[in-house]
């Protein structure tokens, strides 16, 4: 039997290394660190931009009141920006502008005595089942509406023109397929755009019987 001595001379076992709980320890700290740095570069590409709390009809000029800061993230969309709003609230709305709308820069421009001036013009509409109602007659008053796709800019649908009359529609399958329609010249280069991207809804509007 040994003493206590001569147990204490015998060899111990040396403890085992995990180098893969040290290599597992190093890559949760690297993660951190990079979820860390990613929060820090989003928050960075954050932009303030301009929010409308009110409706704007087209032609109308921009209440102060009506302009609100809004933080989002950069998309890169031609919005206006809140350091701008002064330059805003002396510009008027070239389309009706609903309560809740990020600001893009289309939708103001400068205008004499409070009122966009233009001419009438004809826009070609290429529509889809769905973007118009069945029975879209010609003559009818309508209102255009960008709708746009989801994921691409402001979500909100906004008025673009108020009052347009349909000059001609033609059908296939009974469904109209194509429009002509009356408007403001002032709108009508963004009315076109939206236009062939495919995010034109048209409204009819009709008294109530």
């Amino acid at each position: 039997m040994l003493t206590g001595v001569a147990s204490r001379e015998l060899p111990q076992p040396s403890r085992r290394r995990r180098p893969g709980l040290a290599a597992l320890a190093v890559l949760l700290v690297l993660g951190g660190a990079l979820a860390t740095t990613l929060l820090v570069m989003r928050a960075d590409e954050r932009i303030s931009v301009i929010r409308v709390t009110q409706r704007i009809g087209a032609g109308q000029p921009f209440d102060r009141g009506a302009l609100q800061e809004a933080r989002i993230a950069d998309d890169g969309g031609s919005y206006w920006a809140w350091s701008q709003r002064d330059q805003v609230a002396a510009t008027v709305a070239t389309v009706t502008v609903l309560p809740g709308t990020l600001l893009a820069g289309p939708m103001a421009a400068a205008g004499g005595n409070g009122v966009v001036t233009g001419q009438a013009v004809k826009v070609g509409l290429a529509l889809k089942p769905g973007q118009t109602p069945y029975d879209l007659q010609r003559g009818d008053h309508v209102q255009i509406i960008h709708v746009p796709v989801r994921g691409r800019g402001p979500e909100e649908p906004v008025l673009l023109a108020e009052e347009a009359v349909v000059d001609s529609v033609s059908y296939t399958s009974g469904s109209a397929r194509q429009a002509t329609v009356i408007i403001d010249s002032a709108v009508a280069p963004m009315v076109a755009a939206h236009a062939v991207s495919g995010e034109i809804a048209v409204a009819v509007v009709r008294t109530q019987p």
